[in-house]
């Protein structure tokens, strides 16, 4: 790859980083229930999909303004990250506490609470998910710019994230459900009420993501175009 220094790159990866880590832990820590069904299923998730879907708004600029090669490097970085947070709460989880500790939180508080971010339900699911959504997500969203020759750009954000966000979701609650994170009974409910609300935030998002692409363009010279791209996403250079 090129050498090229970017403003504002680095700033926008440390964001992706940091979305994926918060989504991560509040994901293991709550579910939540909006009180509402959506053709008899309730509109319930677990609380990282508040948070989450905001890593696919940032995969979105960064694969557009900056190119599919770029993305993949942040990708790698991003799972990179989570693994190691794992790892990090998994050795918390098998240390002593401290007596006091003990007393007012204990181990059994920590497992409920974080326990998904040390067992292989959450650790799995949620690093699997984001691989191949992930991934998904910025494949597509290269391809149809070099389709579209760059118009468009509500097309390839939202329908990017359509195919992305599928992927992504059936994966994590898929895993986390058969490690036992999530009961079975559930799966269902989970993978829709996720991916829907994933799927209207990026909607939703779409006029701001339009701001920042335009801004990132002028500001860093860039609008990359993958048209020899090698998409093989264990390439990293």
């Amino acid at each position: 790859m090129e050498t090229k220094n970017y403003r504002y790159f680095e700033i926008i990866m440390g964001f992706f980083i940091a979305v994926l880590i918060v989504s991560n832990v509040a994901s293991s820590a709550k579910i939540i229930d909006l009180g509402f069904s959506i053709f008899k299923l309730p509109m319930a998730f677990d609380a990282g999909t508040l948070l989450f879907p905001i890593s696919y708004v940032f995969g979105d600029i960064l694969t557009e303004v900056y190119g599919y090669k770029r993305s993949r490097r942040v990708i790698w970085m991003g799972f990179a990250t989570l693994a190691l947070a794992s790892l990090v709460f998994w050795v918390i989880s098998i240390l002593p506490g401290e007596v006091t500790w003990q007393g007012y939180a204990g181990d059994n508080a920590y497992g409920a609470i974080l326990g998904g971010m040390s067992t292989g339900g959450i650790v799995f699911g949620s690093l699997a998910g984001f691989w191949l959504g992930e991934f998904t997500n910025s494949f597509v969203l290269a391809k149809m710019k070099v389709l579209t020759n760059g118009r468009w750009l509500w097309m390839r954000t939202i329908g990017s994230t359509i195919v992305g966000e599928l992927v992504d979701t059936i994966m994590f609650v898929a895993v986390a459900s058969l490690f036992g994170v999530f009961p079975w009974s559930l799966f269902l409910t989970l993978s829709v009420a996720n991916y829907l609300f994933k799927v209207t935030v990026e909607v939703v998002m779409t006029p701001l993501t339009y701001v920042v692409v335009r801004a990132l363009k002028k500001a860093e010279h860039e609008d990359y175009y993958d048209r020899d791209t090698d998409f093989n996403p264990f390439v990293i250079q």
